[in-house]
């Protein structure tokens, strides 16, 4: 029996201007990461930044998640060569990776994500990423099945937009409209008609550059107008959101 390498749909879809709908999740649990999966997101994301989940309990969500057609995305704690390794090895194809403000940051995270001699990823055989070692093509395919997708959270990084997008290897670049509002001068506000300007004209400075805009949204009405600013790959809401909003309507419904 033949078994290949697990290709990237995330990737040809992003790369093909499709607009993709995301969950941005947080919630360290299999239960729902397998239930979400199956609700019909195009990707899902397991972050490891702010959530508390520690990178080992990633690969018992990713397993999870399989149960359904949503693409994984897992944002690493920061743009860390380890980090990102571990990842990888644990059968995630698309990273998005925090913090990012420098080309050279960039070049780096995307160099971390690629084997030798084009980067600097370490080489293991019986991992998740290539069926446990029962690929028959694994390291000929993993470098072009990566995504690597660069969050830009400043206002420091967005002068720099241009020059980060155009590193090879760069296939998107992500806003967080939190951070980059504190850095502005808005911290909790990024609604704040200042930040909302920026971000619409950011979209249009990363479609001008030919790479993917992508960015998260707390609620459909903010997701449904990034994306018609031109965002593509926009997340919706976060679970643990989600929860709380149904919880606290449930509530009321009994209450009344």
């Amino acid at each position: 029996m033949v078994i290949e390498a697990p290709r990237n749909t995330f990737k040809r879809r992003l790369l093909a201007g499709e607009a993709l709908h995301g969950l941005w999740l947080s919630l360290a649990s299999p239960v729902s990461s397998e239930a979400l999966s199956l609700i019909g997101f195009d990707w899902l994301l397991f972050d490891t930044e702010h959530a508390a989940i520690d990178l080992g309990a990633v690969q018992p969500l990713l397993q999870a998640a399989a149960a359904g057609a949503s693409s994984p995305v897992v944002r690493p704690a920061w743009n860390d060569k380890v980090l990102i390794k571990r990842a990888l090895d644990m059968g995630a194809q698309t990273l998005l990776i925090p913090f990012v403000e420098t080309p050279e940051e960039a070049a780096a995270a995307v160099a971390a994500t690629r084997y030798p001699p084009g980067g600097i990823r370490g080489v293991a055989g019986g991992t998740r990423a290539s069926r446990f070692g029962l690929t028959s093509d694994y390291f000929q395919v993993a470098d072009q099945e990566i995504c690597v997708l660069v969050q830009l959270e400043t206002t420091a990084a967005l002068t720099r937009l241009e020059e980060i997008a155009a590193v090879p290897g760069v296939d998107g670049i992500f806003i967080g409209p939190s951070d980059l509002s504190a850095s502005m001068g808005f911290l909790g506000r990024p609604g704040a008609p200042e930040v909302q300007r920026v971000l619409q004209d950011t979209a249009a400075r990363i479609r001008n550059t030919g790479k993917a805009a992508g960015i998260l949204a707390t609620n459909p009405e903010d997701a449904r107008r990034y994306l018609d600013w031109g965002y593509s790959f926009v997340a919706g809401a976060v679970d643990l959101g989600l929860l709380l909003k149904a919880a606290g309507e449930t509530l009321s419904r009994m209450r009344a």
